[in-house]
């Protein structure tokens, strides 16, 4: 298979939306943008088109599908049930980074919600994501457009990397905004949980809707004999090709544990990398430092974050030492991707 690479930025875009959208329609997948990372996309409503994600990207069938729609009429096809407390969230976070999970429609084939009973949905605030979903005519199924594991792809070049020749078209639309996947809170039950930290944080949530629980894979590992309820809950994620290890505590101790850890493989000949934020960097020796942003933007390093552990990927670095990013609406978020890219490796100091 040959993937056709359409740069939006080149013009024509309305021509190239329409035939991307024909190829969804056909059964095919495209890789397109979102404000939060670039996803896969396939009929969310034909099983077969679902199943092309999972072999595209080696994903395990029973990790859910996200079903993306362009506009709140859509949603009726997919949801059996649309509880109070999603309408006050919708409200307030659609179009934009916020995914619901509905218990399903008999639309909804089980390929797409990876064998469950309920289905996960966002409406994307991405001009160029809402236009393919309405040049396709039907709500798109879209994980993010990657290896399964790797670090999720925030610009059309990550797609490329690893979906070369796996999949029908990219739309190539720029790096994206947020640069960290949508937050996912299921609404089926009484009380909203988040199983997924995102953009939206609790905190905003709950100003919605009241309180809102936290599902406990979201802080640890999760139970592997537990089926996952949404992406990301279950499987290794995020992951680059090296070890990595975050290292928490204060500013100075973090410098000098990681110092001494660099320190140690270098003289081993084993090459080292760090990251680290623009207010730390001159703190640490290792030939290798990539900063990921400002502690003060905890947005740049929500944004930069999945290019950096892939930038790590394209150097032969064995071992990855990273500081912590605790603290603010997007700490928990970056935390969640992070612990689980490091596989719940974390010194305290």
């Amino acid at each position: 298979m040959k993937t056709e690479v359409l740069c939006l930025s080149q013009g024509q875009e309305e021509e190239k939306i329409a035939r991307a959208g024909r190829i969804l329609r056909e059964g095919g997948l495209v890789a397109f943008p979102t404000e939060t990372v670039y996803g896969l996309g396939a009929d969310a409503l034909h099983e077969e088109a679902a199943a092309k994600i999972y072999a595209a990207k080696g994903r395990p069938s029973d990790n859910p599908l996200i079903a993306h729609i362009a506009d709140r009429e859509q949603l009726a096809g997919l949801a059996a049930d649309i509880p109070d407390s999603a309408v006050k969230l919708m409200d307030a976070f659609w179009p934009g980074p916020l995914t619901l999970i509905f218990r399903k429609t008999e639309a909804v084939p089980r390929g797409t919600t990876g064998g469950l009973e309920t289905v996960a949905v966002r409406m994307p605030s991405h001009e160029t994501a809402r236009a393919l979903i309405r040049a396709a005519g039907v709500p798109v199924a879209a994980p993010s457009a990657n290896t399964s594991g790797r670090p999720s792809p925030t610009t059309a070049a990550h797609v490329l990397e690893d979906m070369d020749g796996k999949i029908d078209c990219i739309l190539d639309g720029g790096p994206v905004g947020i640069g960290l996947e949508s937050t996912i809170i299921d609404v089926t039950g009484e009380i909203p949980v988040i199983l997924r930290p995102g953009y939206i944080s609790r905190e905003m949530a709950e100003a919605v809707v009241g309180p809102v629980s936290i599902d406990p894979a979201v802080e640890g590992p999760p139970d592997p004999d537990v089926a996952p309820k949404a992406p990301g809950m279950k499987y290794r994620h995020y992951a680059p090709k090296a070890q990595l290890t975050i290292v928490a505590g204060e500013t100075e101790a973090v410098a000098e544990r990681i110092n001494r850890l660099t320190g140690e493989k270098a003289a081993q000949g084993i090459p080292c990398g760090v990251i680290c934020t623009e207010e730390t960097r001159e703190r640490y020796s290792c030939q290798d430092v990539k900063v990921v942003g400002s502690r003060n933007k905890p947005e740049t390093i929500a944004h930069n974050l999945y290019a950096v552990l892939r930038e790590f990927d394209e150097e032969d670095i064995a071992f990855i030492y990273s500081e912590s990013f605790e603290g603010g609406q997007l700490g928990q978020a970056i935390m969640n991707r992070l612990k689980k890219a490091a596989g719940y490796h974390i010194i305290q100091v």
